[in-house]
């Protein structure tokens, strides 16, 4: 596991400058949910608010994260994709994509069957990151 995460770490800085893994998350995250607080980032990946904090930051100096004010409470803040962080996070996924395409080229069927149900199965799991 610790090497599997060292990849997904080493290659996000190579698919694009700009984004650590973690950034890459928060931004596939914000996409998902077409927006949400910076406190509801910190629950539901279980990262300090100060974390989660530099992180926001170093994304809205990219321009690639918007804060815009909640319509139904004006003190909250939501954070936004902004059209750049849409394309760069498409493009990064592309990329992604890709890169998992041609490292399970050569799998045989019944392996990448069984290996999509383990990842199934682990990502089940209700962890603290769960919300």
């Amino acid at each position: 596991m610790t090497i599997f995460a060292r990849r997904a770490r080493a290659s996000a800085g190579r698919m694009h400058p700009e984004l650590s893994l973690v950034s890459y998350t928060l931004l596939g995250h914000l996409e998902e949910r077409d927006g949400c607080r910076a406190t509801d980032l910190a629950a539901h990946y279980a990262l300090d608010k100060s974390t989660v904090s530099r992180q926001v930051a170093a994304l809205e100096r990219a321009a690639l994260v918007e804060r815009r004010q909640d319509p139904e409470d004006h003190r909250v803040q939501v954070l936004h994709l902004t059209e750049t962080g849409r394309q760069i996070l498409a493009q990064v996924t592309v990329s992604r994509r890709a890169a998992f395409r041609e490292r399970l080229a050569n799998w045989p069927e019944e392996d990448l069957a069984r290996f999509a149900d383990y990842l199934v199965r682990y990502n089940a799991w209700p962890g603290p990151q769960e919300s």
